[in-house]
């Protein structure tokens, strides 16, 4: 009895074949680009320098030098280890003042005031200050705050002190204005003395508007982490006046440090973390 011819199995088309080689290479990509963005981030920040010209600054701050950090974001998977990398780093810089800006943690100080220990050996000579971010607002705000001023750190709660050749004034993050504990600048900032130059810490880039109102020179912000990793950056854009760098409005400057740390996944992609110094110009010098 005759048999049938019956076709074989059928090979692969090239098509397909292309598909499947590169879908495996952009899955390769995204994996080594995902662990090169946390590599990034547990090798802690890199140091990054800008020089601010301040018209009002006396020639005796020339070249001032103020390390700014923010966005730590201590938590379970960043801890005191990414704490001390972080004050290594700043202290490396050998900086006159040190400003952290916020977003420190994500959690209580019961559960990581050991992992913000390390922040107790900053050094430089004109003190290291610290005001609130909207993450401190999410874990007992007046906790950190006390815990920051046991490890030498200042608090500036809507206050501010004089440095020899300007004033720094420190106001409390927005995120704090549901607890009533908001920024105050007419108490930061109501009673200065507007011939001598200002230097605002707030933690978030739009409150530049109110500080450009108070007559402010500079202002100093973290928040945006520079975007961290698309599809954030778009969305930093969106939120914030300045997402990273220097920018001037009106009379007065804004810079946005990317931060040291990141939040939810320890990643960042085009946008890597920083502690940056800022030496202070004068146009007399």
């Amino acid at each position: 009895m005759a048999t049938e011819d019956r076709p074989g199995p059928a090979a692969p088309s090239r098509r397909l074949f292309v598909s499947r080689i590169v879908g495996g290479a952009a899955a390769t990509a995204g994996l080594a680009t995902v662990g090169y963005g946390t590599y990034g981030v547990l090798r802690g920040p890199r140091v990054k320098r800008v020089t601010i010209p301040l018209a009002k600054l006396p020639r005796s701050a020339h070249g001032f030098r103020i390390a700014v950090v923010s966005d730590i974001h201590l938590g379970p998977i960043l801890g005191r280890a990414h704490t001390q990398r972080v004050v290594d780093t700043i202290n490396s810089t050998q900086p006159d003042l040190i400003a952290v800006v916020g977003d420190l943690v994500d959690g209580t100080v019961a559960d990581l005031g050991p992992a913000a220990e390390p922040l107790n050996q900053l050094e430089a000579p004109f003190g290291s200050f610290f005001v609130t971010g909207n993450h401190e607002y999410y874990s007992d705000a007046d906790a950190w705050v006390a815990q920051v001023r046991e490890l030498g750190l200042r608090p500036l709660v809507n206050e501010r002190v004089e440095i020899p050749g300007f004033d720094l004034a420190g106001v409390n993050d927005i995120g704090g204005e549901s607890q009533g504990e908001g920024p105050d600048y007419a108490k930061a900032l109501g009673d200065r003395d507007r011939a001598r130059t200002s230097v605002l810490l707030a933690h978030q880039p739009v409150m530049i508007h109110d500080a450009v109102r108070q007559g402010v020179d500079l202002q100093l912000s973290g928040h945006t982490h520079g975007g961290q990793l698309w599809p954030g950056n778009y969305i930093a854009e969106l939120a914030n006046p300045t997402v990273a760098g220097l920018e001037r409005y009106g009379d007065t400057q804004l810079y946005v440090t990317r931060g040291a740390g990141a939040w939810g996944p320890p990643v960042r992609v085009g946008a890597p973390s920083d502690v940056t110094v800022v030496r202070l110009a004068s146009l007399q010098a």
